[in-house]
């Protein structure tokens, strides 16, 4: 049975990172929302739709295109394990859509979505990793990212319907996705930080995830639903605080590395990287209205302003790429590389 065509290969191997510029463009939405960015956060959300609509409908054609090919697919190499990344990326960035359209005050489809993710979660949760117990890449915190955006949209819901069992939902996928965080730091390759294409950035982006399904958590309490006790508010503050703390020593740890060790060939994979600074930048704002701390707000503001340049430099050079892909004979070529 002949295997994939080089066509299918090419987009297995991007598919991870095509729903991380979906993540990241949603979170851009949220962020831009939060620092009081109104017009610009809806742009941004509805190209983070456009994209997400996209990617559903190829992926949908594809599956049903491959029909008894299926098995020569899962037998290729790596293309598993891409594909189960990229629904875990879908599933957080369909999370973060959703959170978008909670800003919005479009409860209704976000609640829609929410049992969307949910439903993919963990079917895409439970997909085994085939490389055995060999050190990974970046992509290994997807299963982390997809249960924390799960927490922030569920959090996020709780708020706005004053839902306490939601809320408290959200709190279990919380601690469950900071345990992920710990088992897949166990498997992440160290020397991606000084050779990673981007996706590396994900072990900080994770982290900023995490900080703000915190944030959110902590948000989420009002007089009327009475969630946390003073011990629990006191814990989650704590855990939010070092989480925000470790995520900006991370993103320093890592741009450092980027100065030592230059990369200067762009790469898709640098999705991920905008994604971090877009969602740490998210964070320190939500924090920063959580807790109350002012400052975090310039902070969070510069990152978030950081983070649309990125964008807009990713997003160029995706499209130039895309472009240059499409033209006659050049899948070959790269195919042959």
């Amino acid at each position: 049975m002949p295997g994939p065509s080089p066509s299918t290969a090419w987009w297995a191997q991007r598919a991870p990172s095509a729903s991380a510029a979906v993540l990241t463009t949603g979170t851009l939405s949220v962020g831009l929302d939060l620092a009081g960015y109104g017009v610009l956060s809806r742009v941004a959300l509805g190209l983070a739709c456009a994209a997400w609509l996209m990617l559903a409908v190829d992926f949908t054609l594809r599956l049903l295109l491959a029909g008894t090919k299926l098995r020569s697919y899962a037998g290729m190499p790596g293309l598993v394990d891409t594909v189960a990344t990229a629904a875990l990326t879908t599933v957080a960035a369909t999370a973060v859509l959703g959170t978008g359209f909670s800003a919005v005050g479009s409860q209704a489809l976000a609640a829609a979505l929410l049992v969307l993710a949910l439903l993919l979660w963990p079917v895409a949760l439970a997909r085994p990793a085939q490389d055995g117990g060999r050190r990974r890449p970046g992509t290994v915190f997807a299963r982390c990212m997809a249960t924390q955006g799960l927490a922030v949209l569920g959090a996020t819901l709780a708020a706005t319907e004053s839902a306490a069992w939601l809320a408290h939902a959200a709190l279990v996928l919380f601690w469950l996705g900071l345990a992920l965080y710990v088992l897949a730091l166990a498997r992440f390759d160290p020397r991606q930080v000084a050779e990673g294409r981007g996706d590396h950035w994900f072990v900080a982006g994770a982290l900023a995830l995490s900080a703000l399904a915190g944030a959110r958590l902590i948000s989420s309490d009002s007089a009327r639903l009475h969630l946390w006790n003073v011990d629990d508010r006191g814990t989650l503050r704590n855990v939010t605080v070092v989480l925000l703390v470790l995520t900006l020593a991370g993103c320093a740890v890592l741009l450092a590395a980027e100065f030592l060790r230059p990369r200067p060939r762009t790469d898709i994979r640098r999705w991920a990287t905008v994604f971090t600074w877009a969602k740490t930048a998210t964070a320190a704002l939500a924090v920063a209205a959580a807790l109350d701390v002012s400052w975090l707000d310039g902070l969070g503001e510069v990152l978030l302003w950081v983070s649309v340049a990125a964008w807009l430099g990713v997003a160029a050079w995706a499209v130039a790429s895309a472009r240059a892909y499409a033209v006659p004979g050049r899948v070959r070529s790269r195919a042959r590389r």
